[in-house]
């Protein structure tokens, strides 16, 4: 569905719709729908507490996540704690396993063979960033892909590419979940994806210009670009201001103004920043882009908090029960041939 501004000033006054509901309340009639990450995430914990329940119902064991958290980093104890509170929310069972910062790359390889050896365990994710005396990449691609539910190891980013996804990285999940849901037409749009991580931009990239027309039910069939660290500064203006839709996962706050967005864009803002606030007199998180600014230019805009945070968790619990799904399969199938 593509919006005209005339449709937004319409739909605003539908305060009382289930659609409207979706979005901040406090947008003027001349601002973009702020998409309300709390509000769909508790959307899709419903449904899939429903979808939880009825697999318990048909004799499937209670899908069971455990976590790794390594060292003492407030913002990933932050995390970890709002992941087991949305397992517990939609019945699934969790656990958290804590290291010291110490702890080396071989004794965490140690844990996560365990984690991927033990049946029962059916999600396995290790709380990123690691100590940097730690390879990302290796840890990432001990996790086995069926337990994967970061979506990080490389089989399941290959996959993604593929358009035959195992489990799909989470947060390009709650992106591709916020842009359908707000009904948001990606169908032979311009997309430019601002930055090329390959835990974020470069699966988000990857869903964005999947084909749907083989089978793959999430294909969004966008024209994409990707901009990064090495795209010139006084060339990204040329890319974002063409977009139909931006998603931007950099980290640097306010990167992209109200100038570099066309009338009536979507824009995603994936990032995640703690800046000193002087009024307020502390620390408070914002994202890549100028909220204020570019709310006032496009149709459609996520909040920084409130917006991919929220969604990524609840993409989380649904690789969960998706990893629970897949093991269960390979075990009858296995059992059947034997």
């Amino acid at each position: 569905m593509n919006y005209s501004r005339l449709h937004l000033k319409i739909f605003n006054t539908l305060s009382h719709s289930s659609h409207n509901r979706r979005f901040s309340k406090q947008c003027s009639l001349a601002a973009a729908y702020v998409i309300n990450g709390k509000q769909i995430a508790k959307e899709v914990q419903v449904e899939l507490k429903a979808e939880i329940d009825q697999w318990k119902e048909e004799g499937n064991i209670v899908p069971h996540l455990t976590a790794v958290l390594v060292g003492n980093d407030p913002g990933s104890k932050l995390y970890v704690k709002n992941k087991m509170k949305a397992a517990k929310s939609v019945g699934i069972t969790s656990a958290v396993i804590e290291k010291p910062h110490q702890t080396s790359q071989a004794e965490l390889l140690d844990v996560v063979a365990m984690l991927n050896a033990e049946p029962s365990i059916n999600a396995v994710l290790v709380q990123l960033p690691l100590p940097k005396h730690m390879n990302e990449r290796t840890v990432c691609d001990a996790v086995h892909p069926d337990k994967d539910v970061d979506g990080f190891h490389m089989s399941n980013i290959g996959k993604l590419c593929l358009d035959v996804p195992n489990l799909i990285p989470a947060t390009a999940f709650a992106v591709w979940e916020l842009l359908k849901r707000s009904g948001i037409d990606t169908f032979g749009k311009n997309a430019v994806v601002c930055g090329r991580s390959k835990n974020i931009g470069m699966p988000v990239a990857a869903l964005l210009h999947s084909d749907g027309d083989n089978g793959f039910k999430m294909g969004m069939d966008a024209t994409v670009t990707t901009c990064h660290r090495y795209t010139p500064a006084k060339n990204l203006p040329e890319f974002t201001k063409n977009a139909d839709i931006i998603i931007v996962a950099v980290g640097s706050p306010n990167l992209i103004t109200a100038d570099m967005v066309k009338e009536g864009a979507t824009v995603i803002d994936v990032g995640i920043n703690r800046i000193w606030d002087a009024k307020q007199e502390r620390y408070r998180l914002v994202g890549d882009v100028d909220f204020e600014g570019v709310s006032k230019k496009a149709s459609f805009i996520t909040p920084v908090p409130g917006g991919v945070g929220p969604m990524t968790v609840a993409m989380l619990m649904k690789n969960t029960l998706q990893a629970a799904k897949i093991q269960t399969k390979k075990k009858r199938e296995k059992t059947a041939i034997h």
